[in-house]
């Protein structure tokens, strides 16, 4: 009967232990009502495979090499595997622990010594065989903090991990329409110094009969060579981004393979959303709010430091100097306890994590807080480096349309006679500038548009973590 009432208080004592420190509630975050600058019409691809929308095989493919091989994709992958082993071990001691032990012996003693044998055997054998069992009853929910702590750990840096997938498909993307972008900008160079170069070696023919003087043909050649320089600089910085981009491929530095040219990409569509949503889509957001969870669940584990705790303990086995009588109903032996251990005084230990725990959570919340403005800021700089760097873009294709016909015109002046040829080195100066300057703000609308993609998140970086794995 005694039994029965000691083990119903053991179970009320488990079923309704009280938990200590507060549950998690999401802050309330204040998020602008719409973007400033929001496409209206545009269809929602926040959710898709957006890289493929710029129709380029090549892109496509690096893409799915740096998922499967990026170094940082697979030391995160690691790291997130080491904290579901923390997790595991955290959450182990919410169930008893049974352990089983055996020995066997022969020893002697002394038959000279004080106190006389009576008869028992000299050498003698020891045998012992039991079972031993430990439970904690996690009255206060230290241990239930401890793994709600563990676990938020873990989701933390499974949602950082997938903040890496997300960096690494933009940054992947970037750098393509970066290099391809070079590669345009070293074609206009090429092309320019080429017809400069047809134009260098016509007025040296020139030249030479007296018909024009030094000063004119140290002009055109001046220009020749302004336009040939900068072929060097533009085949090292292609070099350079050749290299940084196979890294981002888990390779050792080296050539690229090209697919498209900037002028055949497909422009991808404007991700549409409301800022609400990227609590729901962002992976860092989502990371520093499993942080948040995590260090509000550590206070609840150090105020329990303030409490008893209680551990259910046993042992049940045998013990024999005769192996043959080891399992026989003398040679039982067995205990069970419930010790019971209380803080009394520990000089403000127990104060101190508790006020430390307390810190950290208040830091971890503002550094939510502080994701999420950041990823306010991202997606308003995007949308607007987007719609003005498409406008500035239409504005300089009217420009080199204009200078193109600048400069047609300006020859087409001197070679009548009616101009000295320092109009046209002007015009091919200006055209050759502008339609640099045309070809990065290309690249630099493209770029715009995969920040956004970026700045969004959203479902395509649950796809591209598919394509770690090859479940794709």
């Amino acid at each position: 009967m005694r039994n029965n009432v000691l083990i119903s208080f053991l179970l009320s004592l488990i079923l309704f232990g009280c938990m200590v420190g507060s549950n998690y509630r999401r802050p309330v975050v204040e998020t602008p009502p719409l973007w400033r600058f929001e496409e209206k019409e545009a269809r929602e691809v926040v959710n898709t495979a957006w890289w493929e929308q710029f129709d380029d095989p090549v892109l496509n493919e690096l893409i799915q090499v740096a998922l499967k091989e990026n170094k940082d994709v697979k030391i995160a992958a690691g790291r997130v595997e080491e904290f579901m082993g923390r997790y595991v071990t955290a959450r182990a001691p919410l169930f008893p622990q049974v352990g089983a032990g055996a020995s066997a012996g022969r020893s002697r003693v002394t038959e000279r010594g004080p106190s006389p044998l009576d008869g028992t055997k000299n050498p003698a054998n020891d045998f012992q065989i039991s079972l031993n069992a430990s439970w904690e009853i996690d009255l206060w929910g230290r241990l239930r903090r401890a793994t709600e702590a563990a676990r938020a750990d873990l989701l933390s840096n499974e949602e950082g991990r997938r903040a890496i997938i997300l960096t690494l498909v933009t940054s992947v993307a970037s750098a393509y329409v970066n290099l391809r972008d070079l590669d345009m900008q070293l074609e206009i160079a090429k092309r320019t110094a080429k017809s400069r170069e047809e134009t260098y070696n016509l007025f040296q023919i020139r030249s030479r009969g007296g018909v024009i003087s030094d000063l004119e043909l140290n002009q055109v050649k001046s220009q020749y060579e302004q336009a040939l320089s900068t072929i060097p600089f533009l085949e090292k910085t292609i070099s350079q981004q050749e290299n940084d981009l196979s890294v981002l491929l888990g390779r050792n530095p080296g050539p690229i393979p090209r697919g498209k040219k900037i002028d055949e990409f497909a422009l991808p569509a404007v991700p549409a959303g409301l800022p609400s949503d990227l609590l729901m889509n962002r992976p860092d957001i989502r990371q520093a709010e499993q942080e948040l969870i995590a260090s509000n669940a550590r206070i609840g584990v150090a105020r329990s430091l303030y409490f008893p705790t209680i551990s259910l303990t046993g042992l049940f086995g045998f013990g024999s100097t005769d192996l043959s009588s080891l399992f026989s109903g003398p040679a039982k032996v067995w205990n069970f306890a419930a010790p019971l251990s209380a803080p009394i005084f520990t000089g403000g230990a127990i104060r101190g994590q508790v006020k430390s725990a307390e810190a950290v959570q208040q830091q971890s919340l503002l550094r939510y807080q502080q994701s999420i403005q950041a990823a306010f800021r991202d997606v308003e700089d995007a949308l607007i480096d987007q719609k003005r760097t498409g406008e500035q873009l239409e504005i300089q294709a009217k420009q080199v349309g204009s200078l193109r016909d600048y400069a047609r015109f300006a020859r087409l002046r001197f070679d009548n006679g009616y101009t000295s040829y320092i109009e046209v080195l002007d015009a091919e100066r200006s055209l050759f500038n502008a339609e640099l300057s045309q070809a990065q703000t290309k690249g630099s609308l493209f770029q715009a548009l995969v920040n956004l993609y970026k700045a969004m998140g959203g479902g395509w970086v649950v796809q591209a973590d598919h394509m770690t794995t090859g479940t794709w």
